[in-house]
């Protein structure tokens, strides 16, 4: 059958042993999509939630990308890998002298704004090429350190040889490069043995579907079932200012013309400048999202107006 116009995000949960382009591909079979980009890629040696955005929605894919993330990760000290993780090599072994309090006492260090040098093993490109493509060729390329957050950092269990914790952290940070730099300061060596993500921006592990969730959906070719299970794409931009647009403001954006606000509407807003605000129409339809330059409204991302979403009440 012909791919179909779907638009929203589903909240997947990832399973092991999976690429997250795999999975992708095959919700994407499932829904019979057009289109759908996942928003935050995870090895396939970690589970957990995986936004995946149909359609229009995938216009909003980098606010998602952009924002907090929260996991759970166990840690197996004493050895560490060429990767990291659990995939990886084992390159060094060492004894665990370490107990609690100090390994508590030395987490302190990973907490709050810092500069982290990406792993090897990332998807981070240099002269065009993705770095775990050198790493697989036994070549190191020099990596600029890139400033990271570690809102929490708990130590949820630890055995002696593994720990358990509960990582909040900001976009762009490699759990498994917080694992091994913690693990080479406590002077033993460690690597992720397990990860799973648990948060993603607005969106927890609660409301996560799974694969096996969607198949009896598509045997039966339940299209209007699937598509209830998908959220509306303006929750991927919560907490980000809203603001009502007047029919003559939309047509202005629409026609990728700017909109100078009147001093009540910036005042309603409580700013003159914003990176990003989420747009309704007139009858409170989501419409897309605009940067506000010293009052001055311009059009970031635009929906299709075919797919402009039901009322918002």
């Amino acid at each position: 059958m012909a791919r179909r116009a779907v638009h929203g995000i589903l909240l997947l949960d990832k399973p092991l042993e999976i690429s997250s382009n795999g999975i992708l591909q095959r919700v994407r079979w499932l829904y019979q999509a057009e289109k759908a980009g996942h928003t935050g890629a995870l090895d396939p040696l970690a589970s957990g939630l995986l936004p995946i955005c149909f359609g229009e929605a995938t216009k909003f894919c980098q606010f998602l990308l952009d924002t907090d993330k929260t996991y759970l990760v166990t840690a197996h000290f004493g050895l560490r890998t060429d990767t990291s993780d659990a995939a990886g090599e084992i390159i060094s072994r060492k004894p665990v002298t370490f107990d609690q309090a100090m390994l508590e006492q030395m987490m302190q260090q990973f907490r709050g704004p810092q500069m982290q040098i990406p792993t090897m093993f990332s998807a981070l490109k240099y002269q065009g090429q993705p770095l775990y493509k050198y790493a697989r060729q036994g070549i190191e390329v020099p990596r600029e350190a890139r400033p990271i957050t570690i809102f929490r950092f708990e130590l949820q269990q630890f055995d002696g040889e593994y720990a358990s914790f509960l990582v909040h952290c900001s976009k762009g940070t490699y759990i498994r490069t917080l694992i091994d730099d913690l693990g080479e300061t406590l002077g033993s060596g460690a690597y992720v043995s397990a990860l799973r993500r648990i948060h993603v921006g607005p969106f927890d592990a609660a409301q996560m579907l799974t694969q096996e969730q969607l198949v009896p959906f598509n045997e039966k070719q339940d299209w209007a079932g699937l598509d209830a299970l998908l959220l509306p794409m303006d929750l991927a931009l919560t907490g980000l200012p809203e603001l009502k647009l007047t029919e003559a403001q939309q047509k202005r954006l629409v026609h990728g013309q700017t909109v100078l606000l009147t001093e009540s509407e910036l005042a309603d807003l409580g700013k003159e400048s914003a990176d990003a605000i989420k747009l309704y129409g007139p009858e409170q339809r989501f419409i897309g999202v605009a940067s506000l330059d010293v009052g001055i409204l311009s059009v970031r991302r635009l929906l299709n107006t075919s797919v402009w979403q039901t009322p918002v009440l």
